[in-house]
């Protein structure tokens, strides 16, 4: 702990100014490498290289670098996901004094998520990921139906699906995606996703049994294809149009055009959520660890990753949707998007990014997410009941979370 403490110390008086060429190294996941080798020349004072492992990896093994003091890169790239436990687990250096200036330029909602319980900044946001609908133009407005009736709330979204089901067309993947929108996207203020500001888990509340129950419907109905999300069946789903809707981050779109179904450029639509919903579904964070060998250098190459033009950039090169609001101004929000039939998507993706609310992360997230999801996958494969399935996850989060 002595020495951990040393270290961050020694990182605060270094982060001032890095008046020398140092190597920096990232720790990240894809598609950042891409984004990396795109920018990295830009920075030519530092020697930028990218350790990349996919995005489960990456995290298990930063949480093993922070728990030990030793293996992290200089710069790490953190999933929204584990927020919440990797700021409060004190592996990482304050940012708050060489941020705050530049904090309002910057979505605020994802600004506070990256603060620990301390109120202290030691992780900033580089991308966003405004949560979205989209959606198969050949299966909505080609064939008579109204995007603004279906899209009214959640009930009308599964009745487009049971109309679909009469033409053998699934409306999504999996059905689990729709619980997971409903109860990240309605959390009142001032709450966590699974814990109250007391720490009281919230997950037996009506926002998680409704998300279940309309799950359960479509999966009920046979409305989806039970397709595990990043799975080879998931990607020819997209291919050759077995399913009409996905809910994803804006940030589908560059994977759909660069490598999941590029031939499938003129057929998807964006929309907002059903009923409007606001939330963020991924993004980005950027942290220094406190066993970082150049954290001045490290600083450099975070404030170059979240300038305006390598934000910029980001959104060209791998469609990673901006933290920095300033962008948001720029010609390019203005344009057709060839991919969505000519759609200008990008002032609806800003307008989410800038409507979303605060959702305070907690140390237990992870924990709660994994139970959660082992509910909802027992109550739509195995027949568990909602009630039973949700009481049962929350005695183990009680148990297992302090």
């Amino acid at each position: 702990m002595k020495t951990q403490l040393k270290a961050g110390v020694a990182a605060l008086s270094l982060l001032a100014a890095a008046t020398f060429a140092a190597d920096i190294r990232i720790d990240g996941f894809p598609d950042y490498d891409t984004q990396i080798n795109a920018i990295k020349d830009g920075l030519p004072q530092h020697n930028i290289e990218m350790l990349k492992n996919n995005h489960g990896d990456h995290h298990n093994k930063l949480k093993t670098n922070l728990a030990t003091g030793s293996g992290a890169g200089d710069v790490v790239l953190i999933d929204v996901g584990f927020i919440g436990s990797f700021v409060n687990a004190g592996g990482f250096v304050d940012l708050s004094d060489f941020y705050k200036g530049m904090a309002g330029d910057y979505a605020s909602y994802a600004v506070e998520a990256g603060k620990g319980n301390d109120g202290k900044q030691y992780a900033v946001p580089v991308d966003l990921g405004p949560g979205v609908m989209y959606f198969r133009r050949d299966y909505m407005e080609d064939m008579g139906f109204d995007l603004d009736e279906v899209m009214t709330d959640w009930d009308t979204y599964v009745a487009y699906g049971a109309e679909l089901k009469k033409k053998g067309i699934l409306l999504i993947g999996n059905a689990s995606a729709i619980a997971n929108a409903y109860y990240r996207f309605n959390v009142a203020e001032g709450e966590g996703l699974y814990f109250d500001a007391d720490g009281k888990s919230l997950v037996t509340s009506e926002r998680f049994v409704r998300g279940f129950e309309l799950a359960k419907a479509v999966r009920d109905g046979g409305m989806d294809g039970n397709i595990s999300e990043w799975t080879e069946d998931w990607y020819a789903g997209f291919r050759e149009g077995k399913f009409a809707t996905q809910m994803s981050g804006a940030w589908l779109l560059g994977h759909l055009k660069n490598w999941i179904a590029p031939d499938t450029s003129g057929l998807w639509g964006v929309s907002n959520l059903p009923a409007g919903t606001y939330g963020t579904w991924g993004g980005s964070y950027l942290a220094i660890p406190k066993q970082a060998k150049n954290p001045a250098a490290a600083w450099d190459l975070i404030q170059y990753m979240i300038s305006e033009d390598i934000q910029l950039a980001g959104f060209k090169n791998i469609a990673a949707f901006p933290a920095h609001t300033g962008t948001y101004s720029d010609p390019s929000f203005n344009e057709s998007i060839e991919f969505l039939r000519g759609q200008k998507a990008r002032q609806m993706f800003a307008n989410i990014a800038n409507n979303i609310t605060p959702v305070t992360p907690m140390n237990g997230d992870l924990i709660a997410e994994d139970l959660v999801n082992q509910a909802l996958d027992k109550v739509l494969n195995d027949g568990v009941s909602i009630e039973k399935a949700l009481k049962d996850a929350e005695k183990q989060i009680k148990r297992r979370v302090r």
